[in-house]
């Protein structure tokens, strides 16, 4: 009978272990504990949902709750098109089939803390998506193996497309500010709000930590280092395969004006909507039937005062270390060009550049302009981004820039999955989530995960990503440019294409003007 009793008493001591209880903004909230002790927390909610009045507003105060919330299941994904493989991207790079919904400003924490007190460093980490898709749900972006080594990680959802970006006159004239557009950055930065005032109960230490994405995720990391929203809530940035300092396929060089514009357009011509309550009428559905191309940051004055690379010039960025790179198949292109249309494409773009164009960027054959043409998607798109914003910083800032090449090659099935080091294939190394991703291993991909997972918990942990027993990184300096090539081999050295990106770099630079 006493073990009956005794089982009475530690039963309820053993579910509170295995669904920890937090009180964080809004009220209570219970999760779960996965292997290793690690607690984990989903789908907790950081902002009111920004719904019927609140569509394109910026974020507001989470509502209140009664009770304890469960938050051991992913809140919904932004609402976007369906999520369906392609190209590279298997479905463990997609988020969940459902829900998804406009109802979508809601973070995951995984911790190993035991006590409140640890001020373990904190990891922000904000998905890709070109800003038209993505969210904080797919398999790849679990914590888990990061809690273990030590970091509280954080990954929060901001809204994508249209419902993220919309600038319009009346959604500016409702403002204090003056602007709209950019509510995915408003988005993020309440996030990172969220983790200032909430992340030492989960012991993590708001005075350290670190944002980091990828893609759309690092062009928004990029966009956060030079906010003036975001001073104070962040103390170094990890931007893998991203950034925004020169012309780009992003919304370049667009006024809040031509913006608003673009909005007044949108709602007229494709929604058949001529004031901001109809826009809000409407459903969601029939939006993002017909979402069309405002998924992007624009300079609007408040959020985004000047461009990146102005703000930066100006030293009015938040000088914080920094880690970047890219990836040596980062390329986003359709079938290419034969090798002679491509010759007369640039040629038409470069003008009386195209001979030294064409000696960085060879056609000889078609297989050899088939590769440039790979090369320059890489380069124009990613490459000379990052190779900018780290030069930039070196300018204009005092702390240090750590650059990388992933140049691992994803073990493929065969040729359909054979896309070499692929853009976001680096994710699963980073955050050491191999087994997240159906691939046949090798064991050399386990040890470059687990070195590239400590470089990044090194470098949240204390603004450099060496430590004893790995290989040296070296900081990108603008007189050496070295950079780290992470691969089956991992080592220091000059960046490789150095010649390619400085050409870019010049040509892109004299477009602006």
């Amino acid at each position: 009978m006493k073990y009956y009793y005794l089982l009475l008493i530690l039963f309820p001591l053993r579910l509170f272990a295995q669904n920890p209880v937090k009180k964080v903004s809004g009220g209570q909230i219970k999760g779960y504990t996965a292997d290793a002790g690690i607690q984990v927390f989903k789908g907790i909610p950081f902002a009111a949902p920004p719904l019927g009045e609140l569509r394109w507003r910026a974020p507001q105060p989470v509502d209140a709750w009664q009770g304890i919330k469960d938050c051991t299941t992913w809140g919904p994904s932004p609402i976007q098109a369906e999520p369906r493989p392609f190209m590279f991207w298997s479905q463990e790079f997609l988020i969940p089939k459902e829900p998804i919904s406009e109802d979508c400003l809601y973070l995951n924490v995984w911790s190993s803390a035991k006590e409140e007190t640890e001020k373990r460093p904190v990891l922000v980490y904000i998905y890709g998506g070109g800003f038209r898709s993505g969210g904080s749900g797919c398999p790849i972006y679990d914590g888990e193996e990061m809690a273990k080594r030590g970091v509280v990680f954080v990954s929060i959802n901001y809204r994508v497309g249209v419902f993220g970006f919309l600038a319009h006159p009346e959604l500016s004239a409702e403002t204090e500010y003056g602007a709209s557009g950019n509510y995915a950055l408003l988005d993020m930065i309440a996030g990172l709000e969220w983790v200032r005032e909430n992340i030492a109960a989960f012991g993590g230490d708001p005075d350290n930590v670190t944002i980091a994405g990828q893609s759309a995720g690092a062009f928004g990391v990029s966009f956060l280092t030079a906010s003036p929203l975001a001073k104070g809530l962040f103390h170094r940035a990890i931007a893998q395969s991203g950034g925004s300092f020169l012309t780009s396929n992003l919304r370049p060089n667009i006024t809040l004006a031509q913006a608003e514009e673009q909005g007044l357009a949108f709602a007229k011509n494709a929604l058949d909507c001529e004031s901001l309550s109809d826009l809000r009428a409407i459903s969601a559905g029939e939006i993002l039937a017909v979402q069309g191309g405002l998924s992007s940051p624009i300079v609007d004055g408040y959020i985004l005062p000047k461009g990146n690379l102005e703000i930066y010039q100006s030293h009015e960025h938040h000088d914080v270390p920094m880690l970047m790179g890219w990836n040596k198949d980062d390329k986003l292109m359709g079938p290419p060009l034969s090798a002679a249309d491509f010759k007369v494409a640039m040629q038409e773009r470069f003008g009386a550049d195209a001979v030294a164009f064409l000696d960085l960027y060879p056609a000889g054959t078609e297989e050899e302009a088939a590769q440039s043409q790979y090369d320059l998607s890489r380069d124009q798109t990613f490459g000379v981004q990052v190779y900018k914003w780290a030069k930039t910083q070196n300018q204009n800032g005092s702390a240090p820039v750590y650059l990388y090449n992933f140049n691992r090659d994803l073990p493929a099935y065969n040729e359909e999955t054979a896309f070499g080091a692929f853009h976001s294939g680096e994710i699963v190394y980073a955050y050491d989530n191999l087994h997240t991703l159906d691939r046949p291993w090798e064991p050399v991909d386990a040890k470059i995960a687990d070195l590239m997972s400590n470089y990044w918990v090194n470098f949240a942990r204390t603004g450099d990503p060496n430590a004893e027993g790995l290989p040296k990184w070296k900081p990108f300096t603008n007189k050496k440019q070295r950079v780290q090539v992470i691969g089956v081999q991992t080592k220091s050295k000059q960046l490789p294409t150095i010649d390619q990106l400085s050409f870019l770099e010049a040509h892109l630079s004299n477009s602006r003007n």
